[in-house]
Order: structure tokens, then C-alpha cells, then sequence
């Protein structure tokens, strides 16, 4: 894996935020629903909420990443798994930091789509080799993003939780 990082500042991550939220605006997407990844897509998913005036935010805890580059087999829904007839023929639009290998928001995308009348994805990072090819993406990379909110080590240690993931 190579040394070289994307890195993302909090005051790019605002802007980035409001560019794919203009992007969204721009395309007539009116997202009636937003759901978000966490835990890095929970940051996209309000920036995005408050943008796009969308009040209706749900959350999917997806465990995939165990580390820098290594992952489960595939990702995981944690609980509690929203209801999916909370999200019945509304427009939905999934929200996450990053489509790295795409098995996270593929997981998310098709746990949605034989209920909802429309299902989009918009991520701020989109890798050449994701599974799935958002309809909204700020930019593409191939390197490992550093966020802002990973960067920094945690103030409180867990056993068996991972700086990165």
C-alpha cells in the first residue's frame, strides 16, 4: 500500500459538502430521505440534510473496514436495522465519506431499492475500483483518505476498536 494520502481538512470537507450538495440541487434530486453510513457518512449526511433542506435523516451502522486496508469478508448491517417501510416509495439518497471498495453502500443500496421509489448515492470520495458508481461524487482517488475526523487519535481508548476504520 502506498504512503501517499488524500488528505481532507474540516474547512475542505465544508466546501466539499456544499459543492456535492449544489451538484444534487443542480440534477433536481429532492431527496425525501437521507440515510446515512456510519460513522464517517454521518458528517456527509448532515451538511447534506441542512443543504438540501431534508429533515428526514435515518442512520445505518455498517461494520466492513477492521483496519488501513484490511476488511470482513462483507460488511455487516449492526443494530438497530432501520425499518425499511419507513422509507416506502420515498426518494432516498445514501450518503457515506467514501465508496472505496463499494460493498458498504451496494449493502445499503439493495437493502432499499424494492421499496423506495428512487434510491442515489453521493459520497465525497469515489474510488476508481468501487463496486458502485455514486451519482453524486465530490471527487475520485485512488489513495487513502485521511479525514479530519480520523486523523487525530481517539480522547478515549476502546479494546478492539481500530484508529482508522
Amino acid at each position: 500500500m502506498s504512503d501517499v494520502r488524500e488528505n481532507l481538512t474540516y474547512e475542505k470537507f465544508g466546501g466539499a459538502v456544499r459543492e456535492l450538495a449544489q451538484t444534487i440541487a443542480d440534477d433536481g434530486y429532492q431527496p425525501d430521505v437521507i440515510i446515512s453510513i456510519a460513522r464517517g457518512g454521518v458528517f456527509v449526511a448532515g451538511g447534506l440534510a441542512y443543504a438540501l433542506d431534508c429533515k428526514n435523516i435515518h442512520l445505518v451502522n455498517v461494520e466492513f473496514y477492521t483496519g488501513v486496508g484490511t476488511t470482513l469478508e462483507m460488511p455487516v448491517m449492526l443494530a438497530p436495522v432501520p425499518n425499511v417501510i419507513d422509507f416506502t416509495d420515498k426518494k432516498v439518497l445514501i450518503a457515506d465519506d467514501v465508496a472505496d471498495t463499494g460493498k458498504t453502500l451496494k449493502l445499503v443500496h439493495d437493502f432499499c431499492l424494492d421499496h423506495v421509489a428512487e434510491v442515489r448515492s453521493a459520497v465525497i470520495y469515489e474510488k476508481s475500483h468501487s463496486l458502485v458508481k455514486c451519482e453524486y461524487v465530490w471527487k475520485r482517488t485512488d489513495e487513502w483518505i485521511n479525514f479530519p475526523w480520523s486523523v487525530e487519535p481517539p480522547v478515549v481508548k476502546r479494546a478492539g476498536q481500530v484508529l482508522d476504520a
